[in-house]
């Protein structure tokens, strides 16, 4: 999720500033300096088994909170706008939708680990998978139990749920859905794949089992510190009925209360125990068969101090563990962003969600009113890298879209947007929700060299190396595109707006293109973790050359972003001691001159030399 920045936020950024000078060494772990993530929203990756699909009993409790209309699992392959037939007219698109669920769950994830082989991928990061009501998963019901309809046997699993006392741990049982997951972990590090999941620790849904028995016994709940309650139930006077303080003021997700020591004991307490059963699933002291690290939900919104405690407990249990926070803007409405420096100093995260590089990219690649020059870019790029110690650099999360944004190739189509700004049909009347055309696709390739060559750790939101497209939240969250199935056609706007009837299939072309620059990066550790250097920053021709380079080898990128052929020299001495070069994504060669390397390079492409 994301949030703008409240004074709270702005006092915990200043009490982390002041503790600066006695921040303790950066420690990463070096596989995050190698890995390329996948970002799975697990309900709406695969379908694997139709026999757990969420029925309507199981979406009580998430928005719009109305039970009593038609409810099926909604059709994967189907037009993602059109009103399915049980949906009434009289609501739009954007009531139904947060209704929809479409069935993705964790047998598909294992039914396509060989998909993810292919692309090259190493490591996985999944939203939410918790027990929840909602398709996102960010309204925890429990934090020590996978959701049942991502499982092999709901029904089952709700009487094992049922028979233990959640606020103690010694009571907890392993669900069927807890065991497949486990089964994935294993699955997955056998296939020298790490699996890092969304923790949500600032808040709960209306389903979470404390929060339910203060809705049932108000004041006299023995979780009733767990939440900040504004008003309790007065059964005398209907008028004062029941207030507590949800997330940015949000009903449907309760916060959990603070001191000033972080999360109150008794909730910290229960978060730890739930950690540790997912990272020592044994509880043997060995954390192989456990997952490998967090996504920490809203981040800003927990004080630090609660994270230091955090950081201190994982790494106790795991030493090699990640821990990335979603830390997103210092002022939203400007479109500034915020400077995630003092979260990184090693003792709260290790790494952050990099949307501020997302943010200069769009501005570079994408944008025309709005867009830099390659100098102007290569500066911004050298005061990121600056603001962040080195070995943090190497980790960063470098996501150009998510769950919260526009898609990649949507983002290209409506360039000149503020980033994560009004990104739908819905807030915007003229954002464009078409599928992308070939030039548009041909900047998505370019960029993704980039992301694929640039120091930081590139990450993939599921579908974007299929083809797929939409805008922001809830647009972005579409069953995937997959090469096995046939999709109907996109040819309904939310808001009845004419519309051209765009073909969803795979891509085939795209796929291989990511295909192929996850390998070479995998292939050449100077991708990797390799040194930086900018070689050229020509603003007249909207080229940006660099290299990267350690002890072994130098590559050296190219990028071409303007929209015509260009020609470049570049002094042979700079680029390396060789006579000849190819290039790594098209086996094209070039050979110097003796003094000078020169290249014609077509429009909005880009070379990778060694």
């Amino acid at each position: 999720m994301q949030i703008t920045r409240s004074g709270v936020a702005l006092t915990i950024y200043c009490l982390i500033s002041s503790c600066q000078s006695s921040a303790p060494k950066v420690d990463v772990p070096a596989w995050t300096q190698q890995a390329v993530w996948y970002q799975i929203f697990p309900e709406r990756f695969r379908n694997g088994d139709p026999g757990n699909d969420p029925q309507l009993e199981d979406i009580i409790g998430s928005w719009p909170h109305d039970p009593d209309l038609p409810y099926q699992v909604s059709s994967w392959t189907g037009d993602w706008f059109a009103l399915q037939s049980w949906e009434s007219q009289e609501r739009d698109f954007y009531f139904h939708v947060q209704r929809r669920r479409y069935g993705g769950d964790l047998q598909g994830v294992l039914d396509k680990l060989d998909y993810l082989q292919e692309l090259g991928v190493t490591a996985i990061y999944f939203n939410p998978m918790f027990e929840a009501p909602s398709s996102h998963k960010y309204d925890g019901a429990s934090f020590h139990h996978i959701d049942d309809n991502f499982g092999p046997d709901p029904e089952r699993d709700r009487a094992i749920v049922a028979s233990e006392i959640p606020n103690r741990p010694e009571t907890w049982k392993w669900t069927t859905t807890d065991s497949l997951f486990l089964k994935l972990i294993a699955e997955c590090h056998r296939r020298n794949l790490r699996i890092v999941i969304d923790g949500v620790f600032n808040h709960v849904g209306l389903n979470f089992w404390a929060f339910r028995d203060v809705v049932a016994n108000q004041q006299n709940s023995q979780f009733a510190n767990w939440f900040t309650i504004n008003k309790w139930d007065d059964p005398a006077t209907p008028e004062n009925e029941f207030d507590y303080v949800g997330w940015t003021g949000v009903k449907e997700l309760p916060e959990i209360r603070e001191y000033q020591n972080g999360l109150i004991p008794e909730a910290r307490e229960y978060v730890f125990h739930s950690v540790k059963r997912w990272m020592d699933p044994n509880n043997d002291g060995d954390p192989a068969d456990g997952i490998d690290g967090w996504r920490l939900d809203v981040a800003e919104k927990v004080s630090p101090v609660f994270w230091r405690q955090f950081r201190q407990h994982v790494r106790v249990i795991n030493p090699n563990s990640y821990i990335v926070g979603e830390v997103w803007w210092e002022d939203w409405g400007a479109n500034k962003m915020f400077n995630g420096q003092p979260w990184l100093q090693g003792d709260v995260f290790d790494a952050i969600m990099n949307y501020r590089l997302a943010a200069e990219v769009m501005h570079f690649f994408v944008d025309d009113t709005n867009k830099i020059t390659a100098s102007e870019f290569d500066r911004r790029l050298l005061q990121l890298r600056n603001d962040y110690r080195e070995p943090v650099n190497y980790a960063l999360l470098n996501v150009f879209d998510s769950h919260d944004t526009d898609r990649l190739c949507s983002q290209v189509i409506n360039y000149d947007d503020l980033y994560d700004h009004r990104d739908t049909p819905r807030d915007n009347p003229n954002y464009e929700l078409r599928k992308p055309n070939g030039d548009e696709i041909a900047i998505q390739k370019l960029i993704v060299i980039f992301q694929m060559t640039y120091i930081g750790a590139p990450t993939i939101y599921y579908g974007d190396e299929a083809g797929m497209w939409g805008g922001d939240d809830p647009d972005c969250r579409k069953p995937m595109l997959w090469a096995d199935l046939t999709y109907d056609n996109e040819a309904t706007h939310p808001l009845n707006k004419p519309r051209p009837s765009d073909e969803n299939r795979f891509n085939e072309d795209l796929f291989n293109h990511y295909k192929s620059l996850v390998g070479i990066r995998k292939a050449h550790p100077a991708l990797q973790t390799g040194q930086i250097e900018t070689l050229l920053a020509d603003d007249a021709s909207d080229v940006l050359v660099f290299k990267r380079f350690d002890d072994s080898e130098t590559l050296t990128i190219v990028i071409n972003n303007s929209a015509s052929t260009q020609s470049i020299n570049l002094a042979a001495n700079k680029i390396g001691s060789k006579s000849g070069y190819t290039d790594l994504l098209t086996q094209r060669s070039f050979q110097t001159d003796g003094q000078n390397l020169i290249l014609e390079i077509p429009a909005k492409t880009g070379l990778i030399l060694n």
